[in-house]
C-alpha cells in the first residue's frame, strides 16, 4: 500500500473512490436517475455503514467531504465567472427579495414541524434552518446537467442559493445567541463579540474585492507573458482557494468567497483561461463530495429510528416544498416553474452539517437530535433527484405561448414557404424583390417572433399535416418551397405534396447527398444541398486569394460542378459509394478518374480537377 496521506487517506482509498464513481454513475445515468444519485449510492455502498462496512475501507467520511467541498467551491467560482457585476445587480430583487422570503417562510414552517416531532424550541429552529439551506452542489449539478443554469428560471434558482449561502452567517450567530440564553450550555468558544465578527466578515469581503478588482489582471498579465502554462493553472487555483479561504476565515462560506472572486474576474481578459484551468478539478471533486455524503448516512441509526427519520424526511420535504411553491407563485413564477423549484429545493444541504455540528458543540442540539437531523438531510439529498425525475414525468409537456402568433388560415400566396430558417430567409429575398406574393408557415414559435421583428409575416403551421397545407394555400400555390430543418419532415411534406398538389412545382432544401438522392427519386422539381453553393463560392474565393487568375478559377469551379453532377447521377443508379473515383483527395496515391461528359457538352476533360470534398 502506498504511503498514507494526511487524514488517513492513501492511494488505495483514492482508487476505491474513483472505481465506485466510475462504475455507479454510468449505470445510474443509463437508468435515467442522474449522476448525483449514482455518487450517493456508490458512497453508501463502500462507506462505513454500507454493505462493505465489514471490510473497513473507510472510517471517516467527513474527511472526504471536507476535501471534496473544494469541488463545490470551484463550481461556484465558475458560476461567478458567468455573472457580470451588472447582471448580479440586476438580480438583487431575486436575491434579497425572493431568496430571503423563501428562507424565512420555510424556516418558520419547518420550525413548527420540528417542534411537533419533539425537538426543544432552540434545537427545532436550528434543525429547521439547517434543512432550509438547500444543497448548492445537488441543485447546481442537476441544473447544469439539464442546461438550465443560464435560463431565467435557473438564474432565479441561483439567486436563492446565493442568499442561502449568505444566510449561514447569521445562522451561526443565532447558534451562539441561543447557547448564551441557555445557562445549562457550555461555553461556545472564543466569546467573540458580534460586532467584531461582523467587522472581520466585512473586512474579508473587502480584501477579496480589492484583490479581484485591482490586482488580478496585472498579475495574470505578468504570468501570461512568462509563457509558463502550469503557473497559470496554479494561479487560477490560487485565486479560487485564496478567495474561499479569506471568506471562510472571516466567518462566511468558502463557496461565497469563490463566487465573489468569479464575479470580480468575470470581465477580466483572462476569464476564459481561468475557466479552462479550473474546470477539470471541479467535476471530480464534486463527485467526491457526493461520495462522502453517501458514506455519512448512518444506516444503523436510520434502522433503529426508522419511523422518526422516514417521517421526518417526508414531513420536512413536503412542508418545505409547499412553502417554496407558495413563495414562488407570490413572486410571479408560473405553475410549472414553481413546481420544479419546489422539487429541486425540497432537500437540506451541506451547510446543515456545519450548522448542526456547531449547534452540537454549543449544546443547542443533543447528540441524538444532531444525528437524526443529519440523517434526514442526507436522505432528502438522495431523494431529490428521484423527486425531480418523477415530477418531470408527471407534468404534461410544456406548451409554448402562442400570444401574438396567428395560425395559417385561408392563405393564397403564389409561392408557399414551409419552414423559415436562415436558408429560407435568403431564398425569399429575390422573390420579394420581384414582388411575388409569398405565404410562409413555420412551427418554431420563437422563429416566427424573430422573423416578425425583421418585417416578415409568418404563420404558425405544421407542413407535415395535410389540413395545414390546405389552409396554407398549397392547393392554389404555383410553387411550394420546402425549407424545413428535419429530413424526415421534408420527406413527409414531399410525399403529401406530390400526392395532393401535383400541379405545384416542388423545390426542396436537401441536407446531404443521401437526402438529395431520395428527393430526386421522389420526383421533386428541384433540390439543392444546403451547403453546396456557399461552399463552391467560398472555394472560388480562396483560389483567387491564393493567386489563381479569375478565369482559371472559374474553369476549375466549372469542372468541380460537372464532376459533382456526374457523381450524383452515378449515385442515383448505384448508391452512395458509386462515383468515388470522381473525387480528388489529399492522399498522394489518389488518382481521380477522367471526367466524361456527354458529347454535346464537349470532348472528354482529362486535365486534373481541383481538390473536391463531397458531402456524403
Amino acid at each position: 500500500m502506498a504511503t498514507e496521506a494526511a487524514g488517513g487517506m492513501d492511494l488505495g482509498h483514492a482508487v476505491i473512490l474513483l472505481a465506485a464513481g466510475v462504475v455507479a454513475v454510468p449505470i445510474f445515468r443509463r437508468l435515467g436517475l442522474g449522476a448525483v444519485l449514482g455518487y450517493l449510492a456508490a458512497g453508501l455502498f463502500i462507506g462505513p455503514f454500507g454493505p462493505l462496512a465489514s471490510l473497513g475501507l473507510f472510517s471517516d467520511p467527513e474527511t472526504i467531504i471536507h476535501v471534496a467541498e473544494l469541488g463545490v467551491v470551484m463550481f461556484l467560482f465558475l458560476i461567478g465567472l458567468e455573472m457580470r457585476p451588472a447582471k448580479l445587480w440586476a438580480m438583487r430583487r431575486d436575491i434579497f427579495g425572493l431568496g430571503a422570503t423563501q428562507v424565512l417562510t420555510c424556516g418558520a414552517l419547518l420550525s413548527g414541524v420540528a417542534i411537533l416531532f419533539g425537538l426543544p424550541p432552540a434545537a427545532a429552529v436550528i434543525g429547521a434552518m439547517g434543512f432550509v439551506l438547500s444543497s448548492t452542489a445537488v441543485i447546481m449539478k442537476m441544473m447544469d446537467d439539464r442546461g438550465e443554469t443560464a435560463a431565467p428560471s435557473g438564474q432565479r434558482s441561483v439567486a436563492i442559493l446565493l442568499l442561502e449561502d449568505l444566510a449561514i452567517i447569521p445562522l451561526l450567530a443565532l447558534v451562539a445567541v441561543l447557547a448564551s440564553l441557555n445557562p445549562a450550555t457550555p461555553e461556545t468558544g472564543s466569546g467573540q463579540p458580534w460586532w467584531q465578527a461582523l467587522g472581520i466578515a466585512v473586512g474579508s469581503v473587502a480584501l477579496v474585492f480589492i484583490a479581484g478588482k485591482w490586482l488580478m489582471n496585472p498579475i495574470f498579465g505578468i504570468l501570461a507573458r512568462s509563457g509558463a502554462r502550469e503557473v497559470m493553472t496554479a494561479a487560477a487555483l490560487l485565486v479560487v482557494l485564496g478567495a474561499a479561504y479569506f471568506l471562510d476565515w472571516g466567518g462566511l462560506s468558502m463557496g461565497m468567497g469563490a463566487f465573489l472572486a468569479g464575479v470580480l474576474l468575470s470581465e477580466s481578459t483572462f476569464r476564459h483561461q481561468l475557466e479552462a484551468d479550473v474546470e477539470p478539478f471541479r467535476g471530480i471533486l464534486l463527485g467526491l463530495f457526493f461520495l462522502g455524503v453517501g458514506m455519512s448516512l448512518n444506516l444503523p441509526l436510520v434502522v433503529s429510528q426508522w419511523q422518526l427519520i422516514i417521517g421526518g424526511v417526508l414531513a420536512f420535504m413536503l412542508v418545505k416544498s409547499l412553502g417554496i411553491y407558495v413563495v414562488a407563485r407570490l413572486f410571479g413564477a408560473s405553475n410549472r416553474e414553481s413546481l420544479r423549484r419546489a422539487a429541486l429545493f425540497a432537500q437540506g444541504g451541506e451547510f446543515a452539517f456545519v450548522l448542526f455540528a456547531e449547534a452540537l458543540r454549543a449544546g443547542v442540539m443533543s447528540d441524538n437530535a444532531s444525528a437524526s437531523m443529519t440523517a434526514i438531510v442526507i436522505l432528502s439529498m438522495a431523494l431529490t433527484p428521484l423527486v425531480v425525475i418523477l415530477l418531470e414525468r408527471l407534468l404534461p409537456k410544456e406548451k409554448e405561448s402562442m400570444a401574438g402568433i396567428e395560425e395559417a388560415t385561408d392563405l393564397h400566396g403564389r409561392v408557399l414557404f414551409i419552414g423559415f430558417g436562415r436558408f429560407a430567409q435568403v431564398v425569399s429575398q429575390p422573390l420579394l424583390a420581384k414582388g411575388i406574393d409569398v405565404s410562409i408557415i413555420e412551427v418554431d414559435v420563437e422563429m416566427i417572433r424573430a422573423a416578425g421583428q425583421f418585417g416578415f409575416k409568418v404563420y404558425y403551421g405544421d407542413g407535415t399535416r395535410l389540413d395545414v397545407l390546405h389552409a396554407s394555400g398549397a392547393h392554389t400555390a404555383e410553387a411550394i418551397l420546402v425549407c424545413v430543418d428535419k429530413q424526415e419532415a421534408a420527406d413527409k411534406i414531399v410525399e403529401l405534396c406530390k400526392a395532393e398538389f401535383p400541379h405545384a412545382k416542388l423545390f426542396v432544401r436537401a441536407f446531404d447527398r443521401g437526402h438529395a438522392i431520395r428527393l430526386i427519386n421522389a420526383g421533386v422539381d428541384y433540390q439543392l444541398r444546403e451547403v453546396l453553393e456557399s461552399a463552391v463560392v467560398f472555394g472560388r474565393r480562396v483560389l483567387i486569394d491564393l493567386g489563381v487568375e479569375e478565369e482559371e478559377a472559374d474553369e476549375i469551379i466549372g469542372e468541380v460542378r460537372r464532376r459533382d453532377e456526374q457523381r450524383l447521377e452515378m449515385q442515383i443508379a448505384g448508391g452512395l459509394r458509386a462515383g468515388l473515383t470522381l473525387m480528388r483527395g489529399n492522399i498522394a496515391t489518389t488518382q481521380p478518374a477522367p471526367l466524361v461528359v456527354p458529347r454535346k457538352e464537349g470532348e472528354a476533360l482529362n486535365k486534373e480537377a481541383a481538390e473536391v470534398i463531397g458531402e456524403d
